[in-house]
């Protein structure tokens, strides 16, 4: 099934800086963030990695929880990485 939008976190390292965003290519768009054509913030600080993400059938409701999980503290997104990839491997292998 094709999805029309991902809601996705970058990290620069385990436990680092990370970047929240949305697309509706997620491979293009990390691919994007790891050639230095993401974003100035990715870039800046090395967001580099690819460790959590969630698919959508619209990218209204990717949009939607972006801007629901831009709200949330520090260690609850910490917390969806770790549910998802307890490990902190590079997810951007597993979408190519």
């Amino acid at each position: 099934m094709q999805h029309a939008g991902y809601v996705y976190i970058m990290a620069s390292k385990r436990n680092g800086t990370l970047y929240l965003g949305v697309t509706s290519d997620l491979v293009r768009r990390v691919w994007a963030h790891r050639n230095g054509v993401g974003s100035v913030f990715t870039t800046t600080h090395g967001c580099n990695f690819l460790e959590w993400y969630q698919a959508f059938d619209d990218i209204f409701s990717a949009r939607h929880c972006e801007l629901q999980m831009k709200k949330w503290k520090r260690a609850w997104k910490l917390r969806v990485i770790e549910e998802m990839n307890p490990d902190w491997h590079d997810l951007f292998d597993s979408i190519c």
